[in-house]
């Protein structure tokens, strides 16, 4: 079960890992199942309730019960699967709705701090967090060689 568990977890994070909003959707579905699956082996082999009553044949022992942690986490588990999943599938409909296709697009200014680590790299100059004017931060649109268009889309 240790095997099924790793493997349910590491298709989950691969899938969570993609730029399809569907494939998101389904790591978190299948992680959450992962989590559920390793909730209920850790709640050990079926046992009694956890309930003590008089009635005949009831055990005393409490050793002997199930242990209700374990499923209360499980069930836990089970409506935070279920609250991700509506919303990443609300998330991945209105994506679609407005750009057609559910496909998670790069934040411009993170492809401009890559564009220039690149070419500084290939330049053999050692890229600096600070940044190589003062008073500029490197991940700003200001520190980039791109032109930025203001917000009301004038130059």
């Amino acid at each position: 079960m240790a095997v099924v568990v790793a493997v349910l977890y590491s298709v989950g994070f691969y899938l969570m890992l993609q730029r399809s909003l569907m494939r998101v959707l389904l790591g978190v579905v299948v992680l959450g199942h992962g989590a559920n699956l390793l909730l209920q082996l850790a709640g050990g082999p079926p046992a009694p309730p956890p309930i003590l009553s008089d009635a005949p044949g009831a055990t005393p022992d409490a050793a002997a019960l199930a242990d209700p942690l374990p499923q209360a986490l499980a069930l836990t588990a089970v409506v935070i699967t279920f609250a991700m999943t509506t919303y990443l599938l609300a998330l991945g409909y209105r994506s679609w709705v407005l750009v057609g296709h559910d496909e998670v697009q790069d934040d411009l200014e993170d492809r401009r701090i890559a564009r220039r680590r690149t070419v500084k790299a290939s330049m053999g100059e050692e890229v600096e967090e600070t940044g190589d004017e003062p008073g500029i931060d490197p991940g700003s649109a200001a520190a980039s060689d791109d032109p930025v268009t203001p917000a009301g889309g004038i130059r």
